[in-house]
């Protein structure tokens, strides 16, 4: 059983930025592919960055090159770094985690989900 604790949203300006942080538990968190998902308001939850156990990081064509996805394994932590804020970023945003092998950009291969922080870019 992993337990995902999201920090770090908050109300920020376009083209602001913010590092979200998900804490993890377990003595197994460096084999697993991390990953970031979004909802916004209406929307369907999405596919933002993941990051699998060797370090491969992907990314959502809508921020790549905004957005970098990192961990520390010696901390039980993914972090997800966000530049250049959008409106459109708006979004619960939700970390997840997924025991291999699976899609990394799949939510159904994901085991585990955070309960979600709250990201609003204002203009």
């Amino acid at each position: 059983q992993v337990q995902l604790v999201e920090s770090g949203g908050g109300l920020v300006q376009a083209g602001g930025s913010l590092r979200l942080s998900c804490a993890a538990s377990g003595r197994t968190f460096s084999r697993y592919t991390m990953g970031w998902f979004r909802q916004a308001p209406g929307k369907e939850r999405e596919f933002v960055a993941t990051i699998l156990w060797s370090g491969s990081t992907y990314y959502a064509d809508s921020v790549k090159g905004r957005f970098t996805i990192s961990r520390d394994n010696a901390k039980n932590t993914v972090y997800l770094q966000m530049n250049s804020l959008k409106l459109e970023d708006t979004a619960v945003y939700y970390c997840a985690a997924d025991s291999p092998p699976g899609v990394p950009t799949a939510q159904s291969s994901y085991d585990y989900w955070g309960q979600g922080t709250q990201v609003t870019v204002s203009s």
